[in-house]
């Protein structure tokens, strides 16, 4: 099977008969065909099913793909109501212009939140039933018989009484000429033949052995290489740049500013640009975050740890009276730092702009927010704008909300008319010109009773709001529901897992010159931490069990109960241990999905941390391709344990320190730890599954932590903790 990164002639050049329509420009490739001598295109049987005379099935994806799976969950939804032939079935990604022209229909090009397919199953479970009755029709047809005698399987259509069979390459011209049925049934999950099923990605053969296209691979035609420096102090700006001291340097074509913040050195090859910029005079005006600490932001979240004003998240009862009459009452103080993305891939695009047109070719996980950056720097209608998606190498939530890259692309490609511009940053500037996991701090009190109940929590939550930042039309009455992930009241998307009889969840916004962004589980990631390792100090406080204590709190929620039970009899909770190595827990919900954790990890005389084992449990509803949940939730360990373990961006001077791996260092293989994924879907709701699993990497093994040392850590990362036991 393989992996198509463009649409086919037929729908960027053809005719309506099918339902296609005509872009009507020009997309520039090496050796591409012009229309008339083109071959004869296959047609569209509707805007997610192409078939192929050779009965070849091109299904069109939105979401995008970045290493997650989401093309072949995806691809097997649509093939799985198709009826299919599986090894048949290729992929394409429409543009967001093409959406676009056709009134959206296929809908939220979003790929973030852990979205992908439980927020699309259904219209794409659509598509490929309708195109399944679309043939069917074709062929009951062709045959002058009753539908309903007609059956599909593989790709082939039978006429039951008669058993005559033709292929969907057959009819699949007539059928592109049907009108779309309006009553599109779905099958029931517990039919599924190809969803449902482990079946290899569509993407692997490409990706192992070097066949796949990246966006730093690109090439076109004239093309020329930009490198690029912003301000590294956030908010300052370019006062001046020489120009004429790199211009005669070999390769240098162009020196160029780039908004009012950024220089961009134009050449041949991308390292004659990067050598170049790296030889370029510039005078910064740094502006007024110059003086801006990590120890300042820190003394200012932790005034709003007890400030009067705080927006509340959840509550119920009166937490402050039930604290007060407490038997015993327990208080903590947690933080987290800011993280970078750290992408294996940065951030790049290739932009052509002409007074006409501009297209742009860039990784993105949004490929309608990639076009308005496009339109909106370009100077052009969206119309007049498309965005080609490529595979990520890496996103994680930068690529996301914010293009900031494809921005700057074409606003160097406005000033080199009709010449191809490929825009890459260096890793330096990736690190600098990030944006980062937003920095919190939480103080958490609870009270138990005589008995060791828990009476009473509060939970002040003081940092950071992404959604203040990069969407501050969405904050109502100061609340940016983003923050209180994980602890929730209701709703089905991040819900809190216990039932506490009197609750208070607030928090105080502290904004400070760090630009904010979706990092991968996002606010999910410190609350499970806050919450799930103060669960641990409760409980041991109570002088209980640390599963028992949570089982108490759990009745109303069977859900979370049940994932939690299953990591901590796999791993062998309560039972005798003698072998040095330490156990702890954490649950949470989180896009839409239950996840738990339980870490084994050891800690030697001298302080070395060491984790064995990790045991997941995840229940996303339904499981589209269970090989791939359990890849994704292994893949979640790396990118969370590796947070937990070192990631820390440190603002010192306006600016951040770690610029590089060598002070930004990532989890190397031989500290990964064994994981075991239990995936156990309900089948009776849709749930994410890239995100939620990383927020309970970190409190699993700072709770098993606290088992081997005796030992709270509150403060992240873990490289800055003294694990000797106390």
């Amino acid at each position: 099977m393989t992996m198509q990164t463009n649409l086919s002639r037929r729908f960027v050049l053809g005719g309506a008969a099918a339902g296609a329509f005509g872009l009507g420009f020009h997309i520039p490739a090496a050796g591409a065909q012009t229309a008339a001598a083109a071959p004869a295109i296959p047609p569209e049987i509707n805007a997610w099913v192409v078939v192929k005379p050779d009965d070849s099935v091109v299904i069109r994806i939105a979401r995008s793909e970045m290493g997650q799976g989401t093309l072949t969950g995806l691809a097997q939804l649509v093939a799985e109501e198709l009826n299919a032939d599986w090894s048949k079935v290729t992929t394409e990604y429409p543009t967001p212009g093409q959406n676009l022209e056709r009134n959206r229909v296929w809908g939220n090009f979003s790929t973030g939140g852990s979205r992908g397919i439980r927020e699309s199953n259904e219209y794409v479970r659509k598509g490929g039933a309708a195109a399944r009755m679309m043939l069917v029709q074709a062929a009951a047809n062709a045959w002058n018989v009753p539908v309903a005698e007609c059956r599909a399987a593989s790709s082939v259509i039978t006429h039951a009484p008669s058993g005559r069979t033709v292929r969907y390459g057959q009819v699949a011209e007539a059928a592109g000429r049907l009108t779309p049925p309006a009553d599109v049934p779905l099958r029931d999950p517990k039919e599924w033949t190809i969803a449902g099923k482990p079946l290899p990605r569509l993407d692997t053969v490409e990706k192992t052995n070097g066949a796949q296209i990246y966006g730093m691979d690109l090439k076109l035609p004239g093309m020329l290489n930009a490198a690029i420096r912003a301000c590294p102090v956030f908010g300052g700006k370019v006062r001046s740049f020489d120009a004429a001291a790199v211009t005669g340097r070999p390769g240098v074509k162009h020196v160029v500013p780039v908004g009012d913040n950024a220089v961009a050195v134009v050449a041949d090859t991308w390292w004659r640009a990067k050598t170049a910029l790296d030889a370029l005079p510039i005078t910064w005006d740094e502006g007024p975050n110059a003086g801006a600490s990590s120890e300042a932001v820190a003394a200012w979240l932790r005034e709003g740890l007890d400030a009067p004003d705080a927006v509340v998240g959840n509550s119920a009862g009166d937490a402050r009276a039930a604290l007060a009459g407490a038997a015993k009452r327990i208080e903590a103080v947690y933080d987290y730092p800011h993280q970078n993305h750290a992408c294996m891939e940065t951030m790049n695009a290739t932009a052509l702009w002409t007074p006409e047109r501009c297209e742009v070719w860039t990784p993105t996980q949004n490929g309608e927010a990639a076009l308005a950056a496009t339109a909106a720097a370009s100077g052009l209608p969206a119309a007049r704008c498309d965005v080609h998606k490529i595979h990520l190498g890496g996103g994680f939530g930068r690529r996301g909300a914010v293009h900031d890259w494809v921005t700057q692309v074409v606003a160097i490609a406005k000033q080199i008319p009709g010449t191809p511009i490929k825009l890459i940053w260096s890793r330096e500037e990736d690190m600098l010109q990030g944006r980062f996991h937003p920095v919190t701090q939480c103080k958490l009190v609870g009270g138990l009773d005589a008995q060791g109940n828990l009476v009473g929590l509060t939970m002040r939550i003081s940092g950071q709001s992404i959604v203040a930042d990069i969407f501050p039309q969405n904050i109502r009455d100061g609340r940016d529901p983003v923050v209180f992930q994980g602890l929730n009241a209701g709703g089905g998307e991040a819900m809190i897992g216990y039932t506490i009889p009197n609750l208070l969840i607030d928090h105080a916004m502290r904004n400070p010159p760090v630009p904010p962004g979706f990092w991968r589980g996002v606010n999910l990631n410190q609350n499970a931490i806050y919450l799930e390792c103060f669960m641990d100090e409760l409980a041991h406080a109570a002088g209980k069990d640390a599963l028992e204590f949570r089982r108490a709190l759990m009745a109303n929620h069977p859900n979370h109960l049940a994932v939690l039970n299953a990591v901590a009899e796999r791993a062998g909770w309560g039972r005798p241990r003698t072998d040095g190595r330490h156990l702890g827990l954490a649950q949470t919900h989180g896009f839409g999905s239950y996840v738990a954790a339980c870490a084994e990890v050891s800690v030697s005389a001298e302080g070395k941390l060491a984790i064995h084992r990790i045991v997941a449990a995840t229940n996303c509803g339904h499981a589209v391709n269970p090989q791939q949940i359990e890849a994704q939730v292994e893949g979640s360990f790396v990118y969370g344990l590796g947070a937990a373990l070192y990631q820390q961006c440190t603002l010192k001077g306006g600016r951040m320190v770690e610029e590089n791996f060598d002070t930004y260092p990532m989890l190397r293989m031989e500290e990964m730890p064994k994981v075991e994924s239990i995936v156990m879907p309900s089948g009776d709701f849709w749930g994410g599954v890239g995100e939620p699993t990383i927020a309970v990497a970190a409190p699993a093994v700072l709770n098993a932590i606290f088992a081997a040392t005796g030992k709270r850590i509150r403060n992240l990362p873990l490289k800055n903790a003294d694990l000797k036991k106390a």
